[in-house]
């Protein structure tokens, strides 16, 4: 048990040494991030977690991004936007190759310092928190209802058994956060979440399949109305409106953070451009279908969050039934996403608050610690924050355009290895100038939408 240990430890060994007394699972007794009989992340793997990392809440804003674009240039945009995310991806990872950082954060205190990697933390942690917190409130949602306006919308759980105390927001969300939230963050490689992760995929999966299985038979009894194909601009705001649908996108793609972990973990690290273009591609598929079929079932009636439209009588046979098993789908996969998304959230906030600390996943007191704080704030923020949509626009979608093109594309200006070519840097300029651009479109035009609705701010 003890006698070469230490020589078994430096090698990857395919032998295996049985004692009685061992446990089931490795445990970790030097200090290093990892079990010693991990020999590394599988492709599929890796894919179904960069995968569980895009799709998220930014799924159910996509038709109505569609309803603004119309179908031909909204589909242009959703694949266009999925290439812009490809080449910020690999500008991370070629740096990253450089400079020997492990790390989004690594990479960013490289080439911009101290004061580079804090921004970068930082806005990783506006951005998660703010994506935990409004999963957390739709899965509130879908399961215990909303009122709105003073109209109330029942949810699943009160649908099926009535209005009761134990399913309400405040105790749905708390069994929520102790059977599934808590155990799926104790885990401590991101690898150990590949198969929530693909049946998290697969429950993105099953949403769009009813949606096109809906929208198919509404088609075929005639009951659809031919949607726009291209958008409808009639003045210069107009024109300036579509860019609002910039951020949206972004915040759809997201993923940055975790792919230098998912590459770190991977037994094969030259396969992180295929498993990125992989998941791109699966991604983008499901967002143009969701997309379309999704605008295609409430044309102009498409609202910001389609789950919404899942609300009213669909006019066709099992219409509740199908209702019901749309949300109740879309709430187990965030259910799924919450701890992936949980991962980077963690690991930024401990490389803020202990810079020089040794590695999280070695540090059982830290690691719990930094998982059940987040997880109590977040839970807080969901039951005491139900207006999170408006907030989580400035602040989310303006932290996930920085992550997304806007420090990519400074790390390939600041080129501080000398190997970005004239077309990586001509593609850097394009993305910044576009970020900034619709991002302050997107603002300006969410801050006129608020003082519209406030008349009092009008006289």
């Amino acid at each position: 048990m003890t006698i070469g240990s230490k020589q078994k430890k430096s090698q990857k060994s395919k032998e295996v040494i049985v004692d009685e007394k061992s446990p089931l699972l490795p445990t970790n007794h030097e200090g290093d991030s990892g079990s010693d009989e991990f020999n590394g992340a599988s492709f599929s793997g890796a894919v179904f977690n960069l995968s569980t990392t895009i799709v998220g809440a930014g799924i159910m804003a996509l038709p109505a991004t569609m309803k603004l674009l119309g179908l031909i240039l909204g589909i242009v945009v959703i694949i266009f936007m999925a290439f812009l995310t490809e080449a910020s991806i690999e500008f991370l990872l070629r740096f990253g190759r450089t400079s020997k950082s492990v790390s989004y954060g690594g990479l960013m205190g490289d080439t911009f310092g101290k004061y580079g990697r804090m921004i970068l933390q930082i806005c990783v942690l506006v951005n998660n928190v703010g994506v935990l917190v409004v999963y957390m409130i739709i899965i509130g949602d879908v399961l215990s209802g909303t009122t709105s306006s003073g109209i109330h919308h029942p949810g699943v759980l009160e649908g099926w058994f009535g209005e009761h105390w134990w399913n309400g927001r405040f105790f749905v969300l708390l069994v929520t956060t102790l059977a599934i939230f808590a155990p799926l963050a104790s885990l401590k490689r991101i690898d150990s979440l590949s198969y929530t992760s693909a049946l998290s995929v697969a429950l993105a999966v099953v949403f769009l399949v009813i949606t096109v299985g809906i929208t198919v038979f509404k088609l075929i009894n005639g009951t659809i109305l031919m949607p726009r194909l291209l958008p409808d601009v009639t003045s210069v705001t107009s024109f300036f409106n579509l860019f609002t649908v910039v951020p949206v996108l972004v915040t759809a793609y997201i993923c940055h953070y975790n792919v230098h972990t998912i590459d770190n973990e991977l037994e094969d690290n030259t396969q992180i451009k295929a498993v990125v273009r992989t998941s791109l591609a699966l991604c983008s598929s499901v967002y143009v279908l969701t997309s379309l079929f999704g605008f295609l079932l409430f044309g102009d009636a498409t609202l910001d969050d389609v789950l919404a439209n899942f609300d009213t009588d669909l006019g066709i046979p099992y219409g509740s039934l199908l209702n019901d098993a749309v949300r109740v789908s879309y709430a187990a996969h965030l259910m799924l996403v919450f701890p992936i998304v949980l991962y980077p959230l963690r690991l930024n906030l401990d490389g803020l608050l202990f810079p020089s600390a040794r590695p999280l996943a070695s540090d059982k007191l830290r690691f719990a610690s930094l998982s059940t704080g987040l997880i109590i704030i977040i839970f807080l923020g969901a039951n005491f924050i139900p207006s999170i949509w408006d907030a989580f626009q400035f602040t989310g979608a303006t932290a996930a355009v920085c992550i997304g093109f806007i420090f990519p594309a400074a790390v390939i200006l600041k080129d501080r290895y000398g190997i970005a070519t004239k077309r990586d840097k001509i593609l850097s300029i394009f993305m910044i100038v576009l970020a900034v651009f619709s991002n302050l479109v997107a603002i300006y035009s969410d801050a006129y939408a608020l003082l519209k609705k406030n008349p009092s701010h009008n006289k």
